[in-house]
């Protein structure tokens, strides 16, 4: 289905679930600014697709697009027992994992769907279908309450009027509802502290200058877009109090990767004295990953960077082109991680478990 922009972005679902047709319902987040086109995918090739293709991008959309992908994934699933259907499922869920290598919340979404499988192997299949069912769901909820956590926390190391600065996209678009990054904008802007925000438009896809500029300004907030080279400069004049960006993972240590730019803002900042600060649910945080180095970075396409945005090519033919799409901003440039479950600051290694041990203490509690 496409329409153009009539109403505002804000009011599509980023990321659904169409419990009628049994469809991935997204916004196909390559054609914006210009025209809203809203993708309705049934098929396991569609929905890698579109996960490789950043028709649904930021890292808890991908998650909660790879939880509902997976759920219609085992809706097709035709098993005479548990073996069967765990082997097929398997497959289906690997499938999914390799669209994207980099956001650790594909895998997360898809592994946290895998043990509700594991959790229930003397229950038949179609049990452990209805099971997935909620459990997609409920991460997609999850992703609400998260994000608007993120920003309470993010909006108390701000104050009314400040300048703020973030790159790519970790808005709404990114998310469910609210984004990370810009989830201390929006709740900042309900209680009208007048934000003034500065957009990276982050090459080669241009995803603040697309997306970001444009979700802010359709919700009616202060929005200058700049190119990637210019943050030092806003920063040097004294219009930015305070960066915040999204990620698409943590190490333990506090290394962060997020798209390719990011570790740029970051030196700028702290050259001129700004903290910037890094919004990641936990979902994002890797514990297994003891530092940056150990990230592996996604590498895309040279079309991108020579191509994608010209009449006519841009570069000479036969040229190298390096594209990776993330780059990783090491811990002491880092002024605070924000998650749902508090702010983590250095050591990292520390706070960084303390912030799960809040966690597992709230689920315990959630659970009585």
């Amino acid at each position: 289905m496409s329409e153009e922009t009539k109403k505002s972005i804000m009011d599509y679902d980023t990321v659904a679930l169409d419990e009628e047709n049994n469809a991935l319902v997204i916004i196909d987040q390559t054609q914006l600014p210009y025209h809203t086109e809203i993708l309705s995918l049934t098929k396991q090739k569609d929905i890698w697709n579109a996960i490789y293709l950043l028709q649904v991008r930021g890292a808890p959309a991908i998650g909660v697009a790879a939880a509902i992908g997976i759920y219609l994934a085992a809706r097709e699933i035709q098993a005479d027992g548990f073996d069967e259907f765990y082997t097929k499922f398997q497959k289906a869920k690997d499938y999914l994992d390799s669209a994207r290598p980099t956001a650790v919340n594909l895998s997360w979404a898809l592994k946290r769907m895998e043990q509700v499988v594991l959790k229930n192997k003397d229950k038949t299949v179609s049990e452990i279908v209805e099971l997935l069912h909620k459990e997609a769901i409920e991460i997609r909820e999850e992703d609400i309450w998260v994000c608007r956590m993120i920003g309470e926390y993010g909006l108390s190391l701000v104050k009314p009027g400040d300048g703020l600065l973030t790159h790519c996209n970790a808005g709404q678009l990114a998310t469910v509802k609210y984004g990370t990054a810009t989830a201390p904008m929006y709740l900042g802007h309900e209680k009208g502290y007048g934000f003034r925000i500065f957009s990276d438009e982050t090459r080669p896809l241009l995803q603040g200058a697309r997306l970001t500029s444009f979700e802010l300004k359709e919700s009616g907030l202060d929005v200058t877009v700049i190119c990637d080279n210019m943050s030092a400069t806003v920063m040097r004049n004294g219009w930015v109090d305070a960066v915040f960006v999204g990620c698409d993972r943590v190490a333990a240590n506090g290394d962060t990767a997020n798209k390719i730019g990011t570790s740029m803002v970051a030196l700028a900042a702290k050259r001129y004295g700004v903290p910037m600060y890094i919004c990641a649910p936990t979902s994002t945080i890797d514990m297994s990953t003891p530092t940056g180095k150990e990230i592996h970075i996604e590498e895309r396409p040279a079309e991108e960077v020579v191509e994608m945005w010209y009449k006519k090519r841009m570069a000479p033919e036969g040229v190298k082109v390096f594209n990776p799409a993330f780059d990783v901003t090491d811990n002491d440039l880092i002024a605070g991680i924000v998650t749902e479950y508090g702010i983590a600051k250095a050591p990292y290694t520390e706070s960084l478990k303390e912030i799960f041990r809040k966690k597992e203490e709230a689920l315990k509690a959630k659970e009585m």
